[in-house]
This record gives C-alpha cells, structure tokens and sequence, in this order.
C-alpha cells in the first residue's frame, strides 16, 4: 500500500467538472455528466461534501479535512475521487490567473 502522505492528489487542487450537475439523494447525490452521459451514484454523503468542497478548498487534502475525513479514511476516499476524475466528474482545477 502506498504511502498516503505521499500521495500527489492529495496536495493538488481540483473541481467539480463543469459539464457535470449534483442532485442530493437521500443516500448521499447522482452526478451526470452532460457531455458523456455518464451517471454516478455518490452513496456516502461525506463524499458529496467532499466534491462539493474541492472548489473551494486549495487542494484535495484541505476538502477531505472540511469534511470531516478522519485521516484514516483519506486514502479510501482518495480512491473514490480518482474513480470520478476517470469519467470526468472532477477534473484537475486550473490556476486563476491575474494581472
């Protein structure tokens, strides 16, 4: 098992993909994909808050730790968010850029 501290998706920022719309469900939400169709369960309501905080989080660790993810969980739940960047749910979030 890798080192979780190690983890490089823990240190970076990403976001809800724009093409993709939550609705809550008793059991935690359904994500869609606009653009491919595709339909995800999210079954734990932590993880949809975790998704709905990476946007306003600076990186994945920061989301999971507003969530309340206890530490030894994150590598479970870091698995979940690389199952939903593989469809294009969250997506790596781009720098803002300012002049």
């Amino acid at each position: 098992m890798p080192d979780l501290l190690l983890d490089p998706m823990l240190g970076q920022a990403w976001t809800l993909s724009p093409s993709v719309a939550l609705r809550p469900e008793p059991f935690g939400a359904l994500a869609y994909h606009f653009g491919n169709r595709k339909l995800t369960f999210l079954k734990r309501p932590r993880l949809v808050s975790v998704v709905r905080a990476l946007g306003e989080r600076p990186d994945v660790r920061s989301a999971l730790i507003a969530a309340g993810v206890p530490e030894a969980q994150h590598a479970a739940y870091v698995a979940a968010l690389r199952a939903l960047a593989a469809t294009d749910m969250i997506r790596p979030r781009a720098e803002e850029v300012t002049t």
